[in-house]
């Protein structure tokens, strides 16, 4: 959790003044619009489309219900939607950074789907399927860069931080949920 709060707060310091690409960005954009078709670049940003994303959230909410995991369910439900309104309300404007006529940094796709995975990762309790969403997180994000950067929707310092702004409210909103679960279960074994 930590160190996904840190690379969020980091990245900005390399960000110009003006907010424009950084030299990492424009490198890995100039290979990327070289390399990479709008076709392509279409495909590669799809796992970060409201509907897949919403799609997969439901999808994890119904494995821990059909498992009658109702607390597990719910978290999995709020942690995704409390990050998308944290990184919209408070951190892209704390950043302020413009591309086009919004504020790019961190991605909300990026954060919104990487909160997802992350969630679902936290809260299921098979180790391997734990380390397989780690996986194919890791291989959408990378892909995002690729798609977003592509489409010009943002640069890939954008994407990198929203998938470390992503993991680290999944991890620390899971664990907020974790002690709100114990704090209920003490208050009513009390009673």
């Amino acid at each position: 959790m930590a160190a996904g709060a840190a690379v969020t707060a980091a990245i900005p310091a390399t960000f110009p003044a003006d907010g424009g690409p950084t030299p990492l960005d424009a490198a890995m954009s100039t290979r990327i619009d070289e390399a990479v078709s709008p076709t392509l670049g279409q495909w590669l940003v799809a796992p970060s489309n409201g509907p897949v994303v919403l799609l997969a959230l439901i999808a994890g909410c119904a494995w821990f219900a059909l498992r009658r995991r109702w607390w597990a369910a719910l978290t999995m439900l709020v942690v995704p939607e409390v990050a998308v309104a944290i990184n919209t309300w408070v951190l892209k404007p704390v950043w302020e950074r413009q591309l086009h006529d919004y504020l790019a940094y961190p991605s909300g796709h990026t954060v919104h789907l990487v909160t997802v995975a992350t969630a679902f990762a936290c809260l299921v309790r098979d180790l391997r399927a734990r380390c397989v969403i780690a996986a194919l997180t890791v291989l959408a994000v990378l892909a995002l860069v690729v798609g977003m950067v592509e489409r010009d929707h943002h640069y890939p310092t954008d994407v990198l931080g929203g998938a470390a702004a992503g993991v680290s409210m999944a991890v620390g909103l899971c664990w907020i949920s974790q002690m709100l679960r114990t704090h209920a279960r003490r208050a009513s074994s009390s009673r």
